[in-house]
């Protein structure tokens, strides 16, 4: 059975993002134009820096699932699946719950950390051209398109190598307990010499938080 949570896709917010000229004062010779600029820029990269803040939630989330792995199998047969259904509801109602504060906190330290950035290392014409790309019909649809890439991509990486690296993070774990002189038994021990049960199927990708 595989309980990993794929990244939570959040889509723009209808709000447009304001950003207060305040934002740049660290470098006081920053034009209005080029302060319009960045603003655009942010604006139009806003639903691909939610997702990268639902990252980083979903990052301790996802390593949590596969923690929990190894105990599931453990379980008897009847128990396993309905098991890992409640224990992913829970972790998708975590992301659910706490991804749109996270996002908000997000926008509020976008304008000193991107935005500062992009001032300091592009030109006003740099960013002109930045936003040519961003706004034109290719970059748009490349936009729509990666998350089905990011996600085809993923799903053939662990479908091909979830088993082969879970066995290795297992010996890894039993390696460092070994060193620690802790008494952990590995993960198929509990099960004793009985034949593997056949797999569970994996539960469903966790939704977008709803706004």
């Amino acid at each position: 059975m595989t309980l990993l949570l794929k990244s939570v896709q959040v889509g723009a917010l209808a709000a447009a993002l304001l950003i207060s000229p305040l934002a740049f004062a660290q470098k006081a010779d920053t034009s209005p134009a080029k302060r319009e600029l960045i603003n655009k820029v942010l604006k139009l990269q806003q639903p691909a820096i939610e997702q990268l803040t639902v990252g980083v939630l979903s990052r301790p989330v996802n390593d949590l699932a596969q923690k929990l792995m190894p105990a599931i199998r453990r379980l008897p047969e009847d128990k396993r699946e309905s098991t890992a259904k409640s224990i992913d509801a829970s972790l998708r109602k975590f992301m659910e719950d706490n991804s749109p504060a996270l996002i908000e906190k997000g926008k509020q330290i976008q304008a000193s950390t991107i935005g500062t950035t992009l001032d300091e290392r592009f030109t006003e014409e740099e960013l002109k051209q930045l936003v040519a790309w961003l706004e034109s019909p290719v970059s748009k649809k490349f936009a729509e398109a990666a998350p089905e890439l990011q996600a085809a991509y993923t799903k053939k990486l662990i479908d091909d190598n979830g088993k082969v690296l879970d066995d290795k993070f297992n010996a890894l774990q039993a390696n460092i307990a070994k060193q620690l002189g802790l008494d952990t038994p590995p993960a198929g021990a509990a099960s004793g010499a009985k034949p593997a049960a056949k797999p569970t199927p994996a539960p469903t990708p966790a939704p977008a938080p709803k706004k």
